[in-house]
């Protein structure tokens, strides 16, 4: 079943971006689909509160003191707004480490908006601006915290990318042999595995933040440290994201109930708690414009009413040169019951 994110220019499509998508239970049962959940992809930043996770089973947040906030930054992917960039120096300096330790690059906000602030008032971009400074630092503090060397953590032979490509391959169900890896644009390893996979991940993560049964397939350690990463995003959301972002504002209007966590390239993948059901998408072509509209659209099949006060996400505006409206991006979406024949 075909499933599209349509640009219209005045009344006329003028682009299509086709998607595909799967909603499953932690148990892996098919909640519904569309397109083909079986397509393998980079997860990107989708994956990084299951990256975040032995920062808490190593011991290093308990024993380097790490607060909750530190916590949420960890699986952000941030605006590097100054709140943003406070909490990340200080996380880095816990493990005593400084900026040059990051071996994620700067560059401008995620926020358009603040981009063209950026760029017009000549600020000084850091590592630490980086929308993955908190997930970089996060990894150093394991490093320090287990004794490794802190050099080369970015690297797939480092025992903090074997640890996280472990955790991904226990909470998606592909096997670790199977979940093959390049390098994301933050310079340490992504993984790809298929739709589905992610689909599985999160409705495990929704099962364990709700402290339910149904995340016992994975270590209960793990379950609990997962647990305690959505806590600590649902206690700030801005910290996920930031001003303008939908995964901060899925969670406040969503009173914490449904967690969302955009990555590049036309992933989006979304826990609903109360159902306990985990959602994945993946835009074709990779473009960045339809994601919004195509998650939002599943997420009302799925939970309709849940989510108000979000229609400038629903639809898109396309604008010319001058700022004016032109045109409009939304969401075809129609969903299979139960997983693909």
């Amino acid at each position: 079943m075909p499933s599209f994110v349509e640009v219209f220019r005045g009344p006329y499509v003028e682009s299509r971006h086709r998607v595909h998508a799967c909603v499953v239970r932690p148990d892996g049962a098919g909640v519904a689909h569309t397109g083909d959940p079986s397509v393998v992809t980079f997860w990107r930043s989708a994956a990084k509160f299951f990256q975040a996770v032995p920062l808490v089973t190593s011991g290093a947040a308990d024993a380097l003191a790490i607060p909750a906030e530190e916590l949420a930054l960890a699986c952000a992917s941030h605006n590097g707004e100054p709140r943003h960039v406070d909490v990340a120096r200080r996380l880095l300096e816990r493990s005593g480490s400084v900026e040059r330790d990051l071996h994620c690059g700067p560059h401008p906000s995620l926020n358009e908006d603040l981009a063209k602030t950026q760029a017009y008032q000549g600020e000084f971009l850091s590592r630490l601006h980086s929308n993955c400074s908190g997930k970089h630092a996060g990894m150093l503090a394991v490093a320090v915290h287990r004794g490794w060397d802190k050099a080369g953590y970015e690297k797939r032979e480092h025992p903090i990318q074997r640890g996280a490509r472990a955790v991904v391959s226990r909470w998606s169900g592909v096997a670790e042999a199977d979940v093959a890896w390049a390098t994301d644009g933050c310079g340490v390893p992504t993984f790809a595995l298929p739709v589905s996979g992610m689909a599985l991940a999160y409705a495990r993560l929704a099962a364990a933040a709700g402290g339910e049964a149904g995340a016992t397939v994975v270590p209960d350690e793990e379950a609990s440290a997962v647990a305690r990463l959505v806590h600590a995003v649902q206690g700030d959301p801005f910290l996920l994201a930031g001003t303008d972002r939908l995964d901060t504002d899925l969670l406040t209007a969503s009173r914490g109930r449904i967690l969302a966590k955009v990555g590049a390239d036309g992933i989006y993948c979304a826990a609903l708690l109360d159902q306990q059901v985990g959602v994945a998408l993946k835009v074709e072509d990779g473009a960045t414009r339809a994601l919004a509209p195509a998650l939002l659209a599943i997420l009302d099949l799925l939970a309709p009413g849940a989510l108000p006060g979000l229609d400038d996400w629903r639809r898109r505006p396309v604008l010319n040169s001058n700022d004016l409206v032109v045109g409009e991006i939304r969401a075809r979406i129609e969903l299979a019951n139960g997983a693909p024949k």
